[in-house]
């Protein structure tokens, strides 16, 4: 165990969080994505929540300030959104990054493309309609 790193955050996902470069992106995903079948590396966070893995990445984990740090995908046509999962979300960002702006929404498709290119793909316990949140890597500040 080390001190300050919260006990939600293993080894392999502090390692990763490491190893991400500025523009990097890590998606935090929901227990429903299919993460193994787009993500060349999936780690898994089973039983966690996304405001969990919030609550220890940000701390960690510079918002990239040059491009949409935040992505979510919006519903699909004749599906509807559930407000009140951005909120959540949004209310643990705010309190480690006051400045980040809601995510940008993006097509289903549109979110498996990233997802394929993303640097790693963290398989969660998050069971809300789309629960998935793409975070981009920025540059530390001094």
């Amino acid at each position: 165990m080390l001190k300050g790193i919260h006990p939600a955050i293993s080894p392999e996902l502090l390692k990763t969080l490491a190893e991400m470069g500025h523009g990097d992106e890590i998606i935090l995903a929901d227990a429903h994505f299919p993460g193994h079948t787009f993500g060349a590396r999936v780690l898994r966070a089973d039983g966690l929540s996304v405001t969990t893995l919030l609550e220890g990445i940000l701390p960690l984990f510079e918002l990239d300030s040059y491009a949409d740090p935040l992505v979510m995908m919006q519903a699909v046509p004749g599906d509807e959104l559930d407000p009140s999962v951005e909120e959540k979300y949004m209310a643990v960002v705010k309190r480690h990054a006051p400045q980040a702006k809601l995510p940008v929404r993006i097509d289903r498709m549109g979110f498996y493309d990233r997802a394929k290119y993303a640097f790693a793909v963290v398989m969660t316990g998050e069971v809300a309609k789309y629960g998935n949140l793409l975070l981009k890597k920025g540059v530390t500040k001094q």
